[in-house]
């Protein structure tokens, strides 16, 4: 199949960014997003979501998911959606409290397997914002994650873990916390029963790679950070492809005078192997990168993606761009890993 590229939301009146998507059971896709006035703008903000019956090709029209908020002191931010081993379906979206701690409050919403019914919003104990995914382990632990800034002034990336779904939770964990650098905005995942690696934005504008802890007692201490040969990544998104291999969708932020002025431009996706992702040294890692899309805008703005990936193969990515609109739209791309790395990856 050829790479194909597929509009999901675009309304020329509403910003609209920060995806995140699921597959169901049935194979319907459903993405959760934010509309908002802008990326920097917050005084209106309200999470919708979206569904698919035909693999990304066509999209239902959005719908509400939460109610609207007209004050950015308790506005809506990066919603996350994902499955749980037994299909349900959960929420995540955090509301930051916009001080000079980068402080916040997290929701989770709990659905069926086919996102039609959801429980109450659910307070949950982390401190942070820009959560990661429910992430539900091989032994069945919840695992939630944030970042938030530390007493002197540097992010930092925490979690928090149930093993009584979400009855209760652990204290905070420290993932990644280091003096001159700012960790943010992880993407946990499990390699092995027990061993989780977090991925990391680092977010002091100079165009940093991604960075990654490594936990090999299912999430209770970690190790870290060591530096990816992947460069200028911002909000890392990983998962396991069905070959085995892995997969980081992430946004390129060079750093440099374009931190400033042209903001982000281009969305990449990383492959790399077990082998390297479990390695320390970044000359020990091989990775291989791939562009997405590109933002042709003078008021570029893009990245913040989520992906899944069909049992025939076919990976489908859910990311926002500005592009060809006045404001923030979503956008999915589709290919397999033969469109993107011809005959495959060299054993």
């Amino acid at each position: 199949m050829a790479i194909q590229k597929f509009s999901i939301a675009k309304n020329d009146d509403i910003y609209e960014a920060f995806p995140d998507l699921v597959l169901t059971d049935d194979n319907q896709l459903i993405t959760v997003f934010l509309e908002c006035k802008h990326h920097s703008d917050r005084s209106y903000t309200r999470v919708m979501m979206s569904k698919s019956i035909d693999r990304g090709r066509t999209w239902n029209e959005k719908q509400p998911f939460t109610g609207p908020s007209y004050d950015k002191s308790d506005s809506w931010n990066c919603p996350r959606i994902s499955k749980m081993k037994n299909g349900t379906l959960a929420v995540l979206v955090d509301k930051p409290e916009f001080n000079e701690n980068s402080n916040g409050r997290t929701f989770l919403w709990l659905g069926d397997q086919y996102g039609k019914d959801w429980s109450e919003a659910i307070l949950l104990p982390s401190n942070g914002i820009v959560p990661d995914r429910l992430l539900e382990t091989a032994k069945g632990r919840w695992i939630i994650s944030a970042h938030h800034k530390n007493e002197k002034g540097f992010l930092t990336q925490k979690m928090w873990f149930s093993d009584d779904k979400g009855i209760t939770w652990s204290p905070e964990i420290t993932i990644a916390e280091q003096e001159n650098f700012n960790f943010c905005e992880g993407s946990i995942i499990e390699v092995e029963e027990n061993v989780l690696i977090c991925f990391l934005r680092e977010n002091s504008g100079r165009g940093d790679d991604c960075y990654k802890c490594i936990s090999y007692d299912n999430g209770e201490t970690w190790e870290g950070a060591y530096a990816m040969p992947i460069p200028a990544c911002h909000r890392p998104v990983a998962g396991q492809l069905n070959s085995g291999y892995y997969m980081i969708t992430h946004r390129y932020m060079q750093g440099g005078k374009g931190w400033v002025g042209f903001w982000t431009q281009n969305v990449f996706a990383a492959f790399m192997n077990k082998e390297s992702l479990l390695a320390k040294e970044r000359n020990q890692q091989a990775s291989r990168i791939i562009p997405l899309d590109y933002d042709r805008s003078p008021v570029s703005d893009i990245g913040y993606s989520g992906w899944v990936q069909f049992d025939d193969g076919e990976i489908y990515v859910a990311y926002y761009i500005v592009d060809d609109s006045p404001n923030g739209q979503i956008r999915g791309i589709s290919f397999t890993e033969d469109d993107v790395i011809i005959g495959g990856f060299a054993k």
